[in-house]
């Protein structure tokens, strides 16, 4: 009788699933250098949206971007369908701790749906406008029951999350998921990851903290998800500088995931 656990077992052994999986991690690469050099493109007065939507928007006005397009989603939706796989297959001997990884891979496969829903959304030849979306989703929450309260752990949520970026990214803690070439190269995939993850921290931290911010204003507006986050970046001292060092930085993490699809343990 097969139960989800065979079929994530049956699922990992696949040679074409673990193809496709390493095809996520390229095309989550390539989502984020594109994030990184709209960033930096803000950062030195240009335009656009600094987003999972910016980013696609972009890409479909590529001569082959709908194509790649369909290979963004495909390889992000197996990469998400890997993480599920990776939950049901735990068998971490502490409960807690079993728990706890349970919940990051089906948080990570939530995000990397997400993203491949806004990748085939933009293949399909529709629009997605990201910062519009968290917005209204602001918007719902505060007009719920005990809504400022519920925006409040959603932001501080985000904001963890994006705090755990920047302790994984300098504590090197990416390590124990990678097969390191134990040569030169190594000390460059160990520079990307630190500076990725630290850069993607910030951002991600920042998206946390507008959350706060539209709750205890009661200003949805004020929840832009990651183009607002970065754009808040260039109002501070030096914000230019800022956020073009995190432009930078996000698309160092694109080059990291090109070095994950490499050596990911899988």
């Amino acid at each position: 009788m097969s139960t989800p656990k065979n079929a994530a077992a049956k699922a990992q052994s696949s040679t074409i699933f673990r193809t496709l999986a390493r095809i996520g991690f390229v095309v989550l690469g390539v989502v984020h250098i594109v994030i990184g050099a709209i960033a930096i493109s803000v950062a030195t007065g240009g335009g656009g949206e600094a987003d999972q939507g910016g980013a696609m928007e972009a890409l479909q006005q590529n001569p082959l971007g709908f194509a790649l397009l369909w290979i963004i989603a495909v390889g992000l939706f197996a990469l998400g369908v890997w993480q599920v796989a990776e939950a049901f297959l735990e068998r971490d001997s502490d409960a807690k701790k079993k728990w706890g990884y349970r919940a990051k891979y089906i948080g990570t496969a939530a995000a990397y749906f997400a993203i491949g829903g806004t990748a085939l959304v933009f293949a399909l030849g529709g629009q997605s406008d990201s910062s519009e979306s968290t917005k209204t989703l602001s918007a719902t929450v505060l007009a719920a029951p005990g809504g400022v309260f519920l925006l409040v752990l959603v932001g501080l949520g985000v904001a963890a999350v994006g705090v755990a970026f920047i302790v994984r990214g300098i504590t090197q803690a990416f390590k124990k998921n990678l097969e390191l070439p134990g040569d030169k190269r190594e000390k460059g995939v160990l520079t990307f990851g630190t500076v990725g993850y630290v850069a993607k921290g910030v951002a991600v931290a920042v998206t946390g903290i507008l959350f706060v911010v539209a709750a205890v204003t009661h200003d949805p507006e004020a929840a832009g998800g990651l183009d607002a986050a970065l754009h808040s970046l260039a109002q501070l001292p030096f914000g230019s500088v800022i956020l073009w060092v995190v432009g930078a930085g996000l698309a160092i993490y694109g080059l990291f995931c090109f070095t994950r699809a490499r050596y990911a343990k899988m």
